[in-house]
């Protein structure tokens, strides 16, 4: 087999790994957002505050989690283009 073509393999294997994997890992944060909303409206005790403090840290988590996903395939792009279509 020629070394290009399974260097190439390699490279679709990782990248439909990573991408399961962080798809999982967002419907998972997605979930417990939900469980963090609505046990944040139920809370009598939480002033406030402190729920805009949570909701801050959701998005900041979130737009992390958005820029690591957007470096992650612009690197898997970048590598891919050392292997150009044959056809």
């Amino acid at each position: 087999m020629d070394m290009k073509k399974s260097l190439k393999q390699m490279i679709d294997m990782n990248k439909t790994a990573f991408d399961n994997t962080f798809s999982t890992m967002s419907t998972i944060q997605e979930q417990m957002e939900k469980i963090v909303d609505m046990y944040l409206n139920q809370a009598s005790g939480m002033d406030s505050e402190s729920r805009k403090a949570l909701a801050e840290w959701s998005k900041i988590y979130r737009s992390g989690f958005e820029a690591f996903k957007k470096a992650v395939d612009d690197n898997f792009k970048r590598v891919e283009s050392f292997f150009p279509e044959e056809g």
